[in-house]
C-alpha cells in the first residue's frame, strides 16, 4: 500500500542513509502522500526500523508504513550496500519527520588487541 510512497523518497533516502553516517539526519515526509496511499491520519505515523548488518531487528508486524519502508529499503542494492555492516534506526514522529541515525560499531577490545598483535 505504501510502497509508491516511499520509492518515491528513495533517492533522497539513499543521500540521507549516507549523511547519517558522520551525522544524524532529519527530514520532513509530505503528510498528502500518506493521505492518498489510503489512510487518514490526522496524527500521523510513528514508528522506530532498527536496521543491523542488512537486516531488520526488530519486529513491525502492526506497522504496514514501516515494514514498508524496511522492504523498500532492504530491496534497494544502492542501500543494501551501505547497511550491509553497519546498524541504523529510522524512525518517523507523529509530524511525518524522518530521522536516521546511524549506530557506530565498535569491535570489542579482545578481538583488536589480537588483531593488532598479528
Amino acid at each position: 500500500m505504501y510502497t509508491n510512497v516511499w520509492v518515491k523518497y528513495l533517492p533522497v533516502l539513499r543521500i540521507v542513509l549516507k549523511r547519517s553516517l558522520t551525522a544524524e539526519q532529519k527530514f520532513a515526509l509530505n503528510a498528502s502522500d500518506f493521505v492518498r496511499a489510503g489512510y487518514n491520519r490526522k496524527s500521523g505515523y510513528k514508528f522506530l526500523i532498527k536496521l543491523k548488518e542488512g537486516r531488520l531487528n526488530n519486529v513491525l508486524v502492526d506497522m504496514p508504513v514501516a515494514s514498508t519502508l524496511s522492504s523498500t529499503l532492504l530491496s534497494d542494492e544502492a542501500i543494501k550496500e551501505i547497511l550491509k555492516e553497519e546498524e541504523f534506526h529510522i524512525s518517523m514522529n507523529t509530524k511525518y519527520e524522518l530521522t536516521i541515525k546511524h549506530i557506530p560499531q565498535y569491535k570489542n577490545s579482545e578481538e583488536t588487541v589480537n588483531a593488532e598483535t598479528v
